[in-house]
């Protein structure tokens, strides 16, 4: 059976659970964008271990089951572990059922042509998760995605959120956002509510 904690006490566990892991490291960086860091954040170290796992979906769900969604989803790759582990804590924990789904970087080019899978169910409200949120843009494809397959988005959240101008960017735009770690300007990282 789940036990039941409280965000914060969730969130200092996935950021212990992340430095004993090396998903989390201090350093000099430079991301995908090209950006130098003080930190880089592996999310798929965290996520894809079988504690790390846990904790993320211990964390997550019930801010999925508060926001009232119907089903969890988010972009390839980052999300795909995540989704699947919440999807089975809400399986597991005698709560409803919430089923996941995962959008492509793209369409399909054969077969049925699909951006996303998975039970997506018409007309869901809907949450949409990743590893991180730096500019916001891979969570913005995924919100887009949902949003013309005729769903709502009720939460979008991150396991980290870098402080690059995506959770402000998607705040503006009137989503409700939520991390379960922060980095501040310094590049020090914290659970978010500590």
């Amino acid at each position: 059976m789940v036990q039941r904690r409280s965000l914060e006490e969730l969130a200092k566990d996935v950021l212990d659970t992340s430095l004993g892991l090396g998903a989390l490291q201090y350093g000099a960086f430079t991301l995908s964008s090209g950006q130098r860091s003080s930190f880089y954040f592996d999310g798929r170290l965290l996520t894809l271990s079988p504690k790390g796992a846990m904790l993320v979906a211990e964390a997550l769900l019930p801010l999925v089951r508060e926001s009232g969604a119907d089903a969890i989803g988010g972009p390839t790759l980052g999300a795909d572990p995540m989704v699947t582990a919440v999807a089975m804590l809400s399986h597991q924990d005698g709560g409803r059922a919430i089923p996941a789904f995962i959008v492509r970087k793209e369409s399909k080019e054969h077969g049925t042509g699909k951006l996303i899978e998975g039970p997506l169910p018409p007309k869901a409200k809907v949450a949409i998760v990743d590893d991180t949120c730096s500019t916001g843009g891979s969570l913005v494809h995924a919100i887009e995605a949902a949003e013309e397959a005729g769903c709502t988005v009720v939460l979008v959240a991150t396991v980290l959120d870098r402080n690059q101008g995506g959770s402000e960017k998607l705040r503006r735009d009137g989503y409700a956002f939520r991390a379960l770690l922060e980095a501040n300007a310094e590049g020090t990282i914290r659970a978010a509510g500590s």
